[in-house]
């Protein structure tokens, strides 16, 4: 077994919709960032690649490479689960936290967990996510940032192998 560990913050600016596990959020602030800036997609591709010794998001996607400005963080997610693959391994589980002031997430809790399993190709009971505000304190609190966090399960795919029944 492999455990992976992901973090990414993205600050905040007048806009929207909010782009949260890939999916549109309505909010009258979006997120800044080289690509679409989906933080949670960051965070959990990190906790992938990092559970898998495939280094991280920016060595896979540098900033300095003009095909990355503006990248679906779906793509990139997507990009680091077949790489994660191809070297022998497969989603146990992931268990993510985002902090943010607001928007409240409770109601797009279940879509955010289906679309993050759709991308990774696994069952959303797979996926947990938790949702903290910033207690108005710090750049979380003052709605100048939203946090994300993951940890993430590998398993060897060798043990997708059916058990013996002789």
């Amino acid at each position: 077994m492999r455990v992976g560990i992901g973090y990414d913050i993205h600050r905040l600016r007048p806009g929207g919709p909010l782009r949260l596990g890939g999916v549109d959020i309505p909010c009258d602030k979006e997120l800044i960032g080289q690509s679409d800036a989906d933080v949670l997609l960051h965070a959990v591709t990190d906790a992938l690649l990092g559970a898998a010794a495939l280094g991280d998001i920016g060595q896979m996607f540098p900033d300095t490479d003009p095909a990355n400005r503006g990248r679906n963080s779906a793509e990139m997610l997507h990009a680091a689960q077949q790489a994660v693959h191809a070297v022998g391994w497969r989603i146990g589980n992931l268990d993510c936290v985002v902090s943010a002031q607001r928007p409240k997430l409770l109601t797009h809790r279940q879509k955010i967990r289906e679309r993050i399993a759709e991308i990774l190709d696994i069952d959303a009971e797979c996926v947990g996510l938790q949702a903290k505000t910033g207690e108005q304190v710090g750049p979380v609190g003052r709605e100048e940032a939203i946090t994300a966090q993951c940890v993430v399960l590998l398993l060897p795919q060798e043990d997708d192998a059916s058990e013996d029944v002789s």
